[in-house]
């Protein structure tokens, strides 16, 4: 069996947006609760979350940015930051978690305690760009522990896989010029939040290095596993990652209410094994998954614990 981390703090389901929101606290719920009824968690390894230190949240965020995040926080209610993302008085605390937990993960995994790790957090963060929230997110977890990896454990190539439904612009930008990382996108196209065409290829010394795989509404299983296949180990094999980071959104599911795609709890499992495969031939075996999106809270959970068990099967 592989060792599997699990990343969760209480403070993520202290984050709220208001009244209907569909990035609330009861899509962590849901998880929960699914990974403790089929015994999913039980063969999970605990990791701790900690704050990351704002040093490590400015490797890839202007610090004026930071610094109108710190000013905008409540005392009470609620302060809008865009007309999707919004604060409450735990979202900055439960934000700095969610990074500081990504980067125990990674601790935990260059140091051989885990293999693999799941990073249960909230906010999420794909869509956070280097000086503005967006799209629910405030800060851009892939990107910081990649950052974090690069800096702190020596690491000079990280693949980051994002197949959330929507494109991770955030992470995108933040890396468009940086020869040092891979990110490797499928999306729905034309959909929110209207970047990620396949011309967006990077800049300078990092073209070729942005891989967009903008897909139209309808494909499931069978189409993202091709394009898996081919243009993602293609890609990879050439890169050579020394780790693996998945923004692991579940909204291209097929009951999702946010998109129209057609992926199933199969095809996530799918997916998570071609990127397993990748990990095991250039990387040691070294994954760190991010949630982000997914909001049918039963197809949400439903496929996290396939693409957790997906994880701790390659390793038997």
């Amino acid at each position: 069996m592989g060792r599997v981390g699990f990343v969760t703090h209480p403070l993520f389901e202290a984050h709220e947006m208001g009244p209907g929101h569909p990035e609330s606290p009861e899509r962590l719920r849901a998880i929960h609760s699914r990974l403790e009824s089929t015994g999913t968690l039980a063969r999970l390894v605990t990791i701790a979350s900690k704050a990351a230190a704002r040093e490590w949240v400015e490797t890839v965020h202007e610090s004026t940015y930071v610094e109108k995040l710190e000013g905008r926080s409540p005392s009470s209610g609620y302060a809008s930051l865009d007309a999707d993302t919004t604060l409450c008085p735990s979202s900055l605390s439960a934000a700095y978690l969610g990074a500081g937990g990504a980067m125990a993960a990674a601790d935990a995994v260059m140091t051989k305690q885990i293999d693999q790790a799941f990073c249960a957090v909230r906010p999420p963060g794909h869509h956070a760009e280097a000086d503005q929230a967006m799209g629910f997110c405030l800060f851009n977890n892939v990107a910081i522990v990649a950052k974090y990896l690069q800096q702190h454990h020596g690491l000079t190539r990280v693949l980051i896989v994002d197949w959330d439904v929507h494109h991770g612009n955030g992470t995108q930008h933040i890396f468009y010029d940086d020869p040092s990382v891979l990110f490797f996108s499928t999306h729905q196209f034309p959909h929110y939040p209207g970047t990620g065409r396949a011309t967006e290829t990077g800049r300078g010394n990092g073209y070729g290095l942005t891989v967009n795989i903008p897909l139209s509404g309808g494909q499931g299983d069978e189409e993202y596993e091709e394009v898996f296949r081919t243009t993602l180990v293609s890609a990879a094999n050439e890169f050579r990652p020394e780790c693996v980071l998945i923004s692991a959104g579940f909204d291209a599911h097929r009951d999702d209410p946010l998109a129209s795609m057609n992926l199933t709890e199969d095809g996530y499992a799918t997916l998570t094994q071609i990127v397993m495969d990748i990990a095991m031939q250039h990387a040691s075996g070294r994954v760190i998954s991010c949630l982000e999106g997914g909001y049918h809270l039963q197809a949400l959970a439903r496929s996290v614990d396939r693409h957790l068990l997906t994880m701790l099967e390659a390793g038997e």
